[in-house]
């Protein structure tokens, strides 16, 4: 079957300063060509510094002239995150984007990141939290669009308040879950917070459909040492134009939430086709996991403590 090409119109965005979280490969290097094209000077903080320089190579092959930098951010180590920051405050310019897209998914046993929180919880959301904390002043100067990745699966599960880090009863996909729930929570907390204190910031979700990416493909690193029968199934559908999208067609949904004049703060954003899979990109109803304002303040607090990592109160 044949895939009709989709495609989104993105501004000039020179003179505008984006940090992207997960840039070096899959969907976000795709968002990060996009964004260097249209002329954003770009700031790629990145756990794996040699999948970095590899990442700005292949982007200045499509676009020789890109304003790229690179520097060395673990979100599964708070100490990281806050090192990175330090870095982006005592530079001072102002950014203006922030997409929030890194994450991982389904590690087979329950693994922990540095602080010792479960690793997807800790890397997919509390990492991203702490990254908006010690760049809010930047955010703030930049009155900035916050963009947050999130997932279908944020439209399953529950947060597990009785056991936020699966320490007793871990599962991959619930885990996952939470993860993301969590973090759409936050970005839809943050815009709330920035409109009752003046910080300028708006802040809304997006989420990339089902397309063929390395998040369920073999990662030793996770204790997965091949590939996942379900991202077989996605690479052979994606491949014939069924249902799911490509990479290309995945970073539309965030590319378009983060610059779209269209898009607004607390809203979500995906894949218009059938189930959400693939298609355009357009707003979409928020998923019922995310409509509880109480669930939201309480996911703002418990992420605060548990990064150490406070917003201001006006």
């Amino acid at each position: 079957m044949a895939r009709r090409p989709l495609d989104i119109t993105i501004p000039n965005l020179t003179g505008t300063r984006a940090v992207l979280t997960g840039g070096s490969d899959g969907i976000g290097l795709r968002i990060a060509t996009r964004l260097a094209a249209a002329g954003a000077t770009l700031v790629l903080p990145v756990r794996n510094l040699p999948k970095g320089e590899a990442a700005i190579a292949t982007i200045r092959e499509t676009v020789p002239s890109a304003a790229v930098s690179l520097h060395p951010m673990d979100l599964a180590s708070l100490e990281s995150v806050a090192a990175f920051g330090e870095t982006m405050r005592r530079e001072g310019s102002p950014i203006h984007l922030l997409i929030n897209n890194a994450g991982i998914m389904t590690p087979p046993a329950r693994q922990t990141t540095d602080d010792g929180f479960e690793l997807q919880f800790g890397t997919n959301h509390l990492g991203h939290v702490a990254l908006v904390s010690h760049l809010l002043p930047l955010l703030r100067a930049g009155r900035a669009r916050v963009t947050s990745q999130v997932s279908v699966a944020a439209n399953q599960g529950a947060i597990n308040w009785d056991d936020l880090n699966w320490a007793h009863s871990y599962d991959g996909m619930r885990a996952y879950s939470q993860s993301k729930i969590a973090l759409g929570l936050f970005g839809l907390e943050l815009g709330r917070r920035s409109a009752a204190n003046g910080w300028g910031i708006s802040s809304n979700l997006s989420h990339p459909g089902v397309a063929p990416t390395n998040l369920l493909s073999a990662r030793p690193e996770l204790g997965r040492t091949g590939d996942t029968r379900s991202v077989r199934v996605i690479r052979w559908l994606s491949g014939r134009g069924i249902l799911t999208g490509t990479p290309e067609s995945a970073a539309l949904t965030a590319l378009y939430a983060a610059i779209s004049p269209n898009a607004k703060s607390g809203r979500l954003y995906g894949p218009q086709g059938l189930a959400h899979m693939g298609g355009a990109p357009a707003e979409q109803t928020l998923y019922s996991r995310l409509r509880s304002e109480d669930e939201a303040r309480s996911v703002w607090q418990v992420s605060e403590e548990m990064t150490r990592a406070p917003f201001p109160v006006g």
